[in-house]
């Protein structure tokens, strides 16, 4: 970009700044857009044609930067809302909903070897860590790992079993079934 463009742009900065204040809604963000778009014309100084007005080109990355930005927002909006949607609202929602979910569980856990069970309960259920399941149950903590993760196989299956492979996509909430 020559010295001539950027001086002219430097030259515009406060009607830049008074085109973009009205459509983003405070000086602060039309700042943020501005440096943004000043940005992306040093880059791409070069699609500038000798005909045309740097001033008019530069107007041009503007309206571009503020259509990017509405759809970044837009994006953002969606995104919250339906988080806002999946997340439990208050902490009566997340404890009756881990209620649920453990009483499932939990009677399913019967179901299951009993080193499967124990280490399920202790270290999903109770929160021991595994080094602590390892210390106490004799084994090391390699093997502890190993066994958790066959025994939350061994536990997925039966929830699909009894509950339905939908109900464990969603996390088991609203599951249809009795706890065993």
């Amino acid at each position: 970009m020559s010295p001539d463009v950027i001086e002219a742009l430097l030259h515009n900065r406060q009607r830049f700044l008074a085109f973009l204040v009205p459509r983003v809604g405070s000086t602060e963000v039309a700042e943020e857009v501005l440096q943004s778009a000043l940005l992306k014309g040093m880059e791409r100084g070069s699609e500038l044609r000798q005909e045309e007005s740097a001033v008019a080109w530069f107007y041009r990355l503007l309206r571009n930067a503020l259509i990017d930005r509405h759809r970044r927002e837009e994006r953002e909006g969606r995104a919250l809302h339906h988080l806002a949607e999946e997340s439990p609202l208050s902490t009566q929602d997340v404890e009756e909903l881990e209620r649920t979910v453990c009483a499932c569980v939990l009677g399913l856990t019967t179901t299951l070897k009993s080193d499967y069970a124990d280490i399920l309960r202790r270290v999903d259920l109770e929160g021991w860590s595994l080094a602590r399941f390892a210390g106490e149950s004799g084994i090391t903590p390699n093997n502890a790992k190993v066994r958790l993760h066959r025994a939350r196989q061994a536990l997925g299956r039966r929830l699909e079993q009894s509950c339905g492979p939908s109900c464990c996509r969603r996390g088991c909430a609203d599951c249809p079934c009795e706890p065993v």
